[in-house]
């Protein structure tokens, strides 16, 4: 039997930062509509990868099969969150990242003191774990991995002990679907009724194309996003199976994730990456399809971790001359 997310947040409270809920009036009022933020920007590491890292080496070590040496493929915050989480723990990483990850990301994993390994692309750092696996080290997938699934579920937890409204739909991301079946797992602890939307890049959406085809689809190669946190090839089965049961999952096309990202950015006043302003992309978007009003809504607020380069194209063009509108009445 799997801990309960309850039983993982008690694991790991003393590890994590418990991120903030905002609000912001202003949108609340433009939009009809009361919108709660949980903030994992601001979580150790930019992101919500800290907590599903850090539960898998706490909960190997209760079994007294802590290792010495991890391993990890990342595209960014995985990589962060596993080599944090090594440090801590005193335990060695080695992390397997490709050429055209982003560069802060990179070197954001070397300050925690892993072994850095640059390949020529996700294909190949994934081909090239079993060379350490070979050696001895465990293997910390970012997403097919049931305590790092849990970890992740922390956060989404945290929101609804936090928020004493009743939620009525829950937004989170999507990439390899960690983050979403976490959320899943918390919800259904804490808010059963909740809707649960998961949200994706128009063009990085394997998952996407998955949950249509009944089967996993995978890129052959990376997919071209401005959400560099969510370029997974593929999902997994075990997100798979958690992503068939969400009530709704939501495309986005570049414009509405670069959108959201501004405006996310100048509402909040914190650095939020494109991958993260995808669950209010898929809000929006939901809320003004079904003609929506006067709903509460939780958005997992993903990471916070922009190079200089990802702000350059995230201002390229000016999205805040023109605020969000959802003409319902």
């Amino acid at each position: 039997m799997e801990d309960s997310i309850a039983v993982v947040h008690k694991r790991i409270k003393d590890y994590i930062i418990r991120t903030p809920i905002f609000e912001s009036s202003f949108l609340n009022e433009l939009l009809g509509q009361k919108i709660f933020f949980k903030l994992e920007s601001l979580q150790k590491v930019g992101a919500f990868k800290a907590r599903g890292a850090i539960n898998t080496l706490l909960k190997l070590k209760e079994q007294g099969i802590l290792p010495r040496e991890v391993v990890a493929f990342s595209s960014g915050n995985h990589a962060q969150g596993v080599a944090w989480a090594a440090k801590t723990m005193g335990v060695k990483a080695t992390i397997l990242m490709d050429q055209n990850s982003s560069s802060l990301k990179q070197q954001a994993t070397k300050s925690y003191g892993a072994n850095l390994v640059i390949t020529k692309d996700r294909n190949e750092s994934e081909a090239r774990v079993q060379e350490f696996t070979d050696a001895g080290a465990y293997f910390i997938h970012p997403y097919a991995n049931p305590n790092v699934i849990a970890g992740q579920g922390t956060a989404c937890y945290e929101a609804l002990l936090d928020i004493k409204d009743d939620i009525d739909a829950i937004f989170v991301p999507c990439g390899g679907g960690g983050l979403s079946s976490g959320t899943f797992l918390a919800a259904k602890e804490l808010s059963s009724t909740s809707k649960l939307i998961a949200c994706e890049p128009l063009n990085a959406n394997d998952a996407a194309q998955s949950l249509r085809d009944g089967k996993i689809f995978r890129f052959p190669n990376s997919p071209s996003t401005i959400a560099d946190g969510v370029k997974t090839l593929s999902i997994a089965e075990i997100t798979f199976s958690y992503l068939k049961q969400f009530d709704n999952f939501l495309e986005l096309t570049e414009d509405e994730i670069i959108y959201w990202t501004q405006w996310l950015i100048h509402l909040l006043k914190v650095n939020i990456e494109p991958s993260a302003a995808l669950a209010m992309a898929g809000a929006f978007k939901w809320l003004k399809a079904n003609k929506l009003k006067n709903q509460n809504i939780l958005i997992i607020i993903s990471a916070g971790n922009n190079s200089r380069e990802k702000h350059k194209e995230i201002w390229a063009k000016d999205y805040l001359s023109f605020p969000p509108k959802l003409n319902l009445s």
